[in-house]
């Protein structure tokens, strides 16, 4: 059988062929405000772990004790159709009363806070000391061989640091995960 030809050795012969997309990944940060009941959570993160989605950042606290709610800030990653999805289907539980995307609103302010071991003498102890305070982050404990450093900013701000902290003796990190709020007098 012969191939028109215009038809590209490298495409199939089908009359169906379709153009593969590759949409590139984003990173949005989505707030969802949750009735404070227990299985809540589970649920959520049912959702992301049933359907092969990731959570790179994950922080859930009461906000309004009198009304029993709690929110949940999710930092999450996929391409723009996903997102939409995963909005879509976390906006139809039952629990769910309000899913904000903070990424696409962009009047939003993120933070994390982290805590930083570092082991180290002499000149690298001086030089740790030096970034802390360049990077604004406070010494919480201090031993003759280590200093916890108690860092807050946004993700890449402690990304940063911690990576700076590694050739001067890190030794353990503990971060809190991202928590966002929306600027001006709107509430959630």
């Amino acid at each position: 059988m012969n191939q028109p030809a215009n038809q590209a050795a490298n495409q199939p012969a089908s009359a169906y062929f379709i153009e593969e997309r590759h949409e590139p990944n984003e990173t949005h940060t989505l707030s969802v405000l949750v009735q404070n009941e227990p299985g809540v959570l589970a649920r959520v993160i049912g959702l992301f772990s049933g359907r092969g989605y990731n959570i790179d950042s994950l922080t859930v606290s009461e906000t309004e004790s009198q009304k029993h709610l709690s929110r949940i800030t999710i930092v999450t990653t996929g391409t723009p159709m996903v997102i939409e999805q995963i909005k879509h289907q976390l906006d139809r539980m039952v629990p769910v009363f309000r899913v904000v995307d903070m990424t696409l609103t962009g009047r939003s302010m993120e933070r994390e806070l982290a805590m930083v071991k570092v082991r180290g003498a002499g000149d690298q102890r001086v030089e740790a000391l030096r970034l802390a305070d360049a990077f604004r982050a406070r010494v919480i404990d201090a031993t003759i061989e280590s200093f916890v450093f108690e860092i807050t900013g946004n993700s890449a701000k402690i990304s940063q640091f911690i990576d700076l902290m590694r050739p001067l003796g890190l030794v353990e990190v503990s971060r809190t995960g991202v928590a966002a709020i929306g600027r001006g007098p709107e509430g959630m």
